[in-house]
């Protein structure tokens, strides 16, 4: 077992995410990508090359331990296991690690995505007994500049949504999905996930799931239903893909050239593609036109309540980047709407 094989305590804490807190597969390979480089260090700060026979030892032994037993006994049972240091971690283990990371020089916002991956993974060790305790509860996340997401101009839109050749099923498959993205916000992964039967013409909206398997009511507009309309004709007249759309319910609405579900890399794909046919910039995402969508919406009118249900944050602190815009449009009203706002 190399260091950067998983270990059985990473492998239960990944099963752990998919199955009890319903991450996505994706996710839990990202939280198990920052274990990883976790376990790496410890092995190389300690001179250890991690034993597949004696890490699982260390695993199971914790995963059996008596009450009252601590980790200077169980070190004992599997010595020189990562598992037994990931177990008898402290404070100064982790800012170890975390100066590690300063040294190579990752940015703000990485330390931070993997100070969360081991907060997540100390609750969950400590409260298994996986772990002697939390070293993570002394840890505090670094100051990240809040910048604003990239959004895009109108002009810009459009010029991406007539891109796709709308008379080729594929062609319209990709302007339907374009203009789905921009017309909820919905993240790319949610995308992909959509079934036939989460599309509700007659309310024009779309059920869509979210982090946590969390289903959330999303409007669809005109345009954008529209588009899924004519794409749906095309491909259900489409040997390629007409018995999965005659099937309906739970196969998937946007299907790839062998009528299979749509991978989110396939759509980063397609929009790079329609960038360059278009000349727009390259660096635009799936997520610029989630971005695009919250800022049109806020610099529209809307409220930072509402577009924080269709983005489909949890928390409106996740959604509060937004808040220079309302308070731009707040001061705007004030400035028509107030007598003495402004200098006669």
């Amino acid at each position: 077992m190399s260091a950067a094989t998983p270990l059985p305590i990473v492998e239960a804490f990944q099963s752990y995410l998919t199955d009890e807190r319903h991450f996505s597969p994706y996710t839990a390979k990202c939280y198990g990508a920052d274990l990883r480089q976790f376990v790496e260090y410890l092995a190389d700060e300690h001179n250890i090359t991690p034993d597949p026979a004696n890490e699982r030892k260390a695993f199971e032994a914790r995963r059996a331990k008596p009450a009252g037993v601590g980790g200077d006994v169980l070190a004992t049972i599997a010595p020189g296991s990562v598992t037994a240091i990931i177990a008898s971690a402290d404070t100064d283990t982790v800012r170890g690690f975390l100066n590690h990371l300063a040294d190579h020089r990752y940015s703000p916002a990485t330390m931070a995505r993997k100070i969360a991956t081991l907060r997540s993974f100390y609750k969950w060790a400590a409260r298994h007994g996986y772990a002697d305790g939390n070293p993570m509860t002394l840890i505090r996340t670094p100051r990240q500049s809040k910048r604003l997401p990239k959004a895009i101009s109108l002009d810009q839109i459009e010029k991406l949504l007539s891109a796709p050749d709308a008379a080729d099923p594929l062609g319209a498959r990709d302007r339907a999905l374009f203009e789905t993205l921009f017309s909820t916000g919905i993240r790319v992964s949610e995308l992909v996930d959509l079934n036939i039967g989460d599309l509700d013409e007659t309310g024009e909206a779309l059920v869509v799931r979210g982090k946590g398997k969390k289903e959330r009511l999303v409007p669809l507009g005109s345009h954008a239903l529209a588009a899924i309309r004519h794409y749906m004709a095309l491909a259900g007249q489409d040997p390629r893909f007409s018995q999965a759309f005659a099937q309906g319910g739970e196969q998937p609405l946007f299907v790839n050239k062998h009528g299979g579900r749509l991978s989110s890399r396939s759509v980063r794909r397609k929009l790079d593609k329609y960038l360059r046919q278009v000349g727009l910039d390259p660096t635009i995402s799936p997520h610029t036109l989630r971005h695009s969508f919250a800022t049109h919406l806020l610099e529209n009118g809307a409220d930072l309540r509402s577009v924080q249900e269709l983005l489909g944050h949890q928390s409106l602190s996740t959604t509060q980047i937004y808040t220079h815009l309302t308070a731009r449009r707040m001061r705007e009203g004030y400035d028509n709407a107030h007598p003495r706002a402004e200098a006669g």
